[in-house]
């Protein structure tokens, strides 16, 4: 099972955070759904810094729903005074939904015009029940919406689903080849279907597990080698591991570790 906090990078300094599983009847578009929420004194920021799962996000916040794409290097925001967000990683299948080119919405964070969605995941946050409570009605609020909204996908999308399950539940699988092979299809089926349905490439979905697995390592075994979490990890040697590191995270694995070790403030003036 995936931990709860794969790929936040500073654990810590979360406000209030759940993933909840998605139900059996979206679970073909719908990972599964999650809920932050915050409460920042007056004059004060959280900064929240996420290596994000190779996908897309669907999320209502008080004053919008906006739809994140794929993104290629670490995502960061500041929080401030009271806030909540309800999102829903969506599953390959589901993109082609909202997107015909998921790669176009990389590193983006878009408004989109679901009035319904946002009234009915609005009206269960604002509820005065306790928190357990507005996030069961929430989900539920999201989960009906897509039921009434999106339809089941058909065979490609969910191949494409298969895909995204075998790179991210697989840490054997370093190369796209060993994808496809599991798939049953050529390198380049798989190629096609990362592009049509992730909007990245199945080597760049294969580096972000990666780096999830060993970020989270690094921050949970402070004394671990790094050279031997590299090669635990599929990498060559310690120095691929920190380039995909400078890359997306603008940091070696030393420095991460430093840093997570150090526990960051929850706030940050």
């Amino acid at each position: 099972m995936t931990s709860q906090s794969r790929g936040v990078l500073y654990p810590a300094s979360l406000p209030r955070f759940s993933r909840l599983p998605a139900p059996d009847r979206i679970s073909s578009l719908v990972r599964w759904f999650w809920i932050a929420e915050w409460d920042i004194a007056p004059g004060r920021t959280s900064r929240q810094q996420i290596i994000s799962y190779p996908a897309s996000n669907l999320t209502v916040e008080p004053e919008l729903v906006g739809f994140a794409g794929p993104t290629t290097r670490r995502s960061t925001r500041d929080l401030t005074g009271r806030g909540w967000a309800v999102g829903a990683l969506l599953r390959p299948a589901a993109v082609p939904q909202f997107t015909d080119s998921p790669a176009a919405h990389q590193n983006t964070y878009e408004a989109v015009h679901l009035p319904d969605l946002h009234a009915a995941v609005a009206q269960a946050m604002a509820g005065s029940e306790d928190a357990d409570v507005r996030y069961l009605r929430a989900t539920e609020a999201f989960t009906s919406w897509f039921t009434e909204n999106v339809p089941p996908p058909g065979p490609e999308g969910l191949r494409a689903n298969m895909m995204a399950d075998l790179i991210d539940g697989d840490s054997a699988l370093v190369r796209i080849g060993d994808v496809a092979s599991r798939l049953g299809v050529s390198a380049r089926t798989t190629q096609r279907l990362a592009a049509r349905y992730v909007g990245l490439s199945p080597a760049a979905m294969i580096r972000r597990r990666r780096i999830q697995e060993a970020s989270e390592r690094l921050r949970n075994e402070p004394d671990a080698d790094i050279a031997t979490i590299a090669a635990d990890f599929g990498y060559s040697d310690q120095a691929h591991l920190a380039n995909d590191f400078r890359t997306v995270l603008g940091l070696t694995p030393v420095a991460y570790r430093n840093l997570a070790s150090g526990h960051p403030p929850r706030e940050q003036t």
